[in-house]
């Protein structure tokens, strides 16, 4: 444990000249914040570590997989044996302990957070309150979010890839590099995610209001589809799908992983669920009545703030501002319904989908606080055209005061 104490150390300094020139991008950024991100999730780690310690956990299975291997090229093929790549020059040549990759793994959680910190922040106009705190900070400590990225397993890189390629799509010119890396880390772990986002750009981009050339917006579109067409067969095979044949082999699949899953405890049978009461279950449970255990109680209160988010847009003006949405809103939207609803189908296990939905949650919270921000605009812009009104009515009645004498 020595070892990884000494790593969390290091990783703490040789994190600082990144924040420092993401801090000169973004005026606005805190480091100061960012800061106490890192040893907020560094505890998590120590809290994930510890569970291993008491429960089954793949974290074990990731770290010794380079015993198997001759060559680190021999993993580097898409899904789990990724993360075993990812393992091998760490543990295999540098001698890191089980510890030490549990610590590096969540540092790379911590750069999710960061990204997606960044990636909210930039998109807003003003910072969306809750109770008079600033959301997004809220959101960015929410306990449930850091657990299960804070551990050696795909749940960390997944969540990273895709803030990466979020934060990269905002500006799609000047990342490159985050666009390609996020694409390449979510290619590799889960092929169907890439596609779902794939699937969002191209919608986000033609659908977006942003003023750009048409020629702009069909380039991202055509890139998008050709990126989708060239991940599709792989993600069939990698989803275990016939893709000659893929209904057929989707029922079946999907029967199969339901009944492993229930077999796994802690099971809710879905199977007969209307696809409303399964996107509810996925979102929102378990809530306090079916908490499987200490952590679902505090996945509950999680929950509880989900609804009372979700709440916010049920409500008519939301279908108005979803027309006039910016790009990114439309492609987060897009990203988690899709996600969403895939994995609705092969979920029926409250501890699978309480790991599972953690990736893709901040794509709903953002789509919601960037309609609250909408909200607010348009307060400030009525009050604004009364103020303007009230004035105008003033100046008139001077004149005709004015005249009258």
């Amino acid at each position: 444990m020595l070892g990884a104490l000494f790593l969390v150390l290091f990783l703490f300094f040789a994190s600082q000249p990144i924040l420092n020139n993401l801090q000169k991008e973004h005026k606005w950024l805190k480091a100061g914040l960012l800061n106490q991100m890192y040893w907020y999730h560094m505890f998590f780690g120590l809290v994930y570590w510890t569970y291993a310690q008491l429960n089954r956990s793949d974290s074990v299975m990731y770290f010794r997989s380079h015993e198997h291997y001759k060559n680190w090229f021999d993993a580097f093929v898409p899904g789990t044996l990724f993360i075993e790549w990812i393992n091998y020059p760490f543990a295999k040549w540098l001698g890191f302990n089980y510890d030490m990759m549990m610590f590096l793994s969540t540092w790379v959680g911590f750069w999710g957070f960061v990204y997606f910190y960044l990636f909210m922040k930039e998109n807003l106009r003003f910072n969306p309150k809750f109770e008079g705190w600033d959301a997004i900070t809220i959101f960015m400590f929410l306990p449930n979010m850091h657990f299960w990225t804070a551990s050696l397993g795909k749940g960390a890189y997944i969540f990273a890839g895709l803030a990466f390629l979020t934060y990269g799509l905002s500006w799609p010119q000047k990342r490159i590099f985050h666009i390609a890396l996020g694409s390449f880390i979510c290619y590799m772990i889960r092929p169907h995610i890439l596609f779902a986002v794939l699937i969002g750009m191209g919608v986000g981009f033609v659908l977006g209001r942003e003023k750009v050339p048409l020629y702009q917006k069909y380039a991202v579109v055509v890139f998008a589809i050709g990126m989708s067409i060239y991940v599709y067969e792989d993600l069939l095979v990698f989803l275990g799908y016939d893709p000659n044949n893929v209904l057929q082999s989707f029922e079946e699949e999907t029967a199969l992983n339901a009944q492993r899953l229930q077999a796994a405890g802690s099971a809710v049978d879905m199977t007969s669920y209307s696809l409303p009461m399964k996107l509810f279950t996925f979102w929102f449970r378990p809530l306090f009545v079916d908490s499987p255990n200490a952590i679902g109680l505090i996945v509950s209160c999680e929950n509880a703030l989900y609804i009372y988010m979700f709440s916010r847009i049920l409500k008519k003006s939301f279908i108005d501002y979803i027309r006039i949405a910016p790009a990114m809103v439309k492609m987060a939207g897009v990203v988690f319904i899709s996600i969403s609803i895939s994995m609705t189908f092969v979920m029926s296990n409250l501890g699978i989908i309480i790991r599972q939905k953690s990736q893709i949650m901040y794509f709903m919270l953002f789509v919601i606080v960037a309609f609250m921000d909408w909200e607010k605009t348009n307060r400030i812009k009525k009050r604004a055209a009364i103020y303007n009104r009230i004035v105008e009515e003033e100046r008139r009645n001077r004149e005709l005061a004015e005249a009258g004498t």
